[in-house]
């Protein structure tokens, strides 16, 4: 019975870690990725959400974004909803001089 035992669990061992591997360990990443990406929106950006709308960041709030859609045209996501981000802003000096 102990020879029939040993390759089973062993079997049983292997198939969890190929699992680990194909699938749990590039999820863990996706999501974690994911989360960086959602956290580090601001205003300006270029984003698509998971309902597939295109618009520019108006507002970070800690749990919702404000995007807008065309002008006057503003909808509150929640953060999460972001798919991915398409442009992003880059940030101005702070000693810029305003255009007039």
């Amino acid at each position: 019975m102990e020879a029939f035992f040993g390759p089973q669990v062993l079997m049983l061992v292997l198939m969890f870690g190929v699992l680990y591997f194909l699938m749990i360990r590039p999820q863990q990443k996706r999501m974690k990725e994911h989360k960086e990406m959602v956290e580090g929106l601001k205003r300006g950006d270029e984003v698509i959400t998971q309902g597939g709308l295109i618009g520019k960041v108006a507002k970070v709030a800690d749990e919702e974004v404000t995007v807008e859609l065309s002008e006057g045209v503003k909808v509150r996501v929640v953060r999460q909803t972001i798919a991915s981000v398409k442009g992003r802003t880059e940030p101005k000096p702070a000693n810029d001089a305003k255009d007039d």
